[in-house]
């Protein structure tokens, strides 16, 4: 395994632990996406990887060297992982160009010319930070972190300040960036279409504790429990035989009439498609329609059996 973390525990207070005995692995050059809601300590974890921040017990393992342990801790400097922040920050006094060089070993300067071409900068590199875009601000630092040939790279919500318009396209051009350079990656984000479209695992985190790490088809067809299947995509709370089953929004068909009525509370416009909020039996469910409804109306819906998930009773809570 490339990085190794083991019975990772991590507290400012030790009767509320961040991160309680976290255990995962992942192969070289894949991209593993960390999924969670704001607080419970996705980003702290990267600064544990990183060393920015101590660990309080358990061990670290990057390409066979041992990060932290009970008696090691190698800093920050030292760990070969790369860094891209939120915020992009770069050094306002300079260049694109410099600030991607900036301390750099003369060993990797050979690589410069070939990771402006693979990040399409070429014809940048003269630029202050104020006149590069937000794209390209965000690949300068993608840039820099990688000529340094990192054994792991770590991302920190790198989307979140783009615009919607560039977003999609940023995110395809990372991700080709990162496979050609074939670099491990964790990537921090809230937005699961960004882990569905470039991960090649999903680790999700809730309480301190991991609840599932498996690859998005998996993670999404067979959710471990509610949460889970509600942090990867809206699941509407369906009684059968005193039991209760969870089905997702798209598995779920419009009909002229059936047992199953829904009355409508609001229709949005999405872009393609509307998202239907409607009230079943007093439970609120969410499905997708080619056209709008108006409030209070009464439309029906089906789906296949198969397409029903089961947890476990007390999963109602994390509702």
């Amino acid at each position: 395994m490339h990085l190794k973390v083991n019975n990772l525990i991590k507290f400012y207070k030790k009767e509320q632990p961040l991160i309680s005995s976290l255990n995962f692995s992942v192969e070289k050059g894949e991209i593993v996406s960390f999924l969670g809601e704001s607080g419970v300590g996705k980003s702290t974890f990267l600064k544990c990887i990183s060393g920015l921040e101590p660990i309080n017990s358990g061990s670290i393992v990057l390409n066979e060297k041992v990060l932290n342990s009970k008696d090691v801790f190698v800093p920050p400097q030292k760990r070969n992982i790369g860094f891209v922040f939120q915020d992009y920050p770069l050094f306002p006094h300079l260049t694109l160009k410099e600030n991607i060089v900036f301390n750099l070993e003369k060993r990797f300067l050979k690589k410069l010319d070939y990771m402006l071409d693979l990040t399409n900068l070429n014809s940048l590199t003269k630029r202050y930070p104020h006149e590069l875009s937000g794209g390209e601000q965000q690949r300068a630092c993608i840039a820099r972190a990688l000529i340094r040939d990192p054994d792991l790279l770590l991302l920190d919500e790198p989307f979140s300040n783009l615009d919607s318009s560039i977003k999609h396209s940023i995110i395809d051009e990372i991700y080709q960036i990162i496979k050609a350079t074939k670099t491990t990656t964790i990537l921090v984000t809230h937005d699961i279409k960004d882990s569905l479209n470039i991960a090649d695992k999903i680790l999700v985190f809730k309480a301190g504790k991991l609840q599932q790490y498996d690859n998005p088809v998996e993670m999404y067809c067979k959710p471990a429990n509610c949460y889970c299947a509600r942090i990867l995509g809206g699941i509407n709370k369906y009684e059968k035989e005193g039991q209760s089953y969870y089905i997702r929004a798209e598995n779920i068909k419009l009909e002229e009439s059936s047992e199953i009525a829904l009355i409508v509370k609001k229709s949005l416009f999405q872009g393609k498609e509307y998202s239907i909020t409607a009230d079943y039996k007093g439970e609120t469910w969410n499905i997708f329609s080619p056209n709008p409804f108006k409030k209070e109306e009464v439309i029906y819906v089906s789906f296949e059996e198969e397409n029903l998930i089961f947890f476990p009773p007390n999963c109602h809570n994390y509702f």
